[in-house]
């Protein structure tokens, strides 16, 4: 995968990054999906300028922690069932754009599960916050 931060306004950032972050989720449209949860994966980029994640006494404080991630990501899985991935990742994605230090985010959903062909089917957003 190609960085975002070749992006004229992601060069002076730092990456963050959750990867195959694998949750149980109630997702999709069809009744047997309705029915129980399915095995997603979640792989989110946060794009934070250095100036705000550069620590100058190594300390936690001064950075975005990976946790706010999972947490963001929980939160929205508690909201209940979702019927698109399309919905799952514009959520998640405003969600991190939320936070004050994060100039930019991507997120994808993959469904491992779906068919026996492939390795998953999936969707992906990315959004810069000065873009909107």
């Amino acid at each position: 995968m190609l960085s975002a931060l070749i992006h004229p306004q992601l060069q002076d950032c730092r990456r963050l990054f959750l990867r195959n972050y694998e949750v149980l989720i109630n997702i999709g449209v069809h009744d047997f999906e309705k029915k129980g949860e399915q095995r997603v994966l979640i792989n989110v980029d946060l794009y934070i300028p250095l100036a705000v994640s550069t620590p100058k006494a190594d300390e936690l404080h001064e950075v975005v922690d990976y946790d706010f991630m999972r947490e963001t990501i929980a939160r929205r899985m508690a909201e209940g069932h979702v019927h698109l991935q399309e919905t799952l990742v514009d959520d998640v994605v405003q969600a991190m754009l939320a936070h004050p230090s994060v100039r930019a985010a991507r997120v994808s959903t993959m469904k491992p599960d779906v068919y026996p062909d492939c390795e998953g089917v999936g969707v992906e957003v990315f959004r810069i916050k000065d873009a909107e």
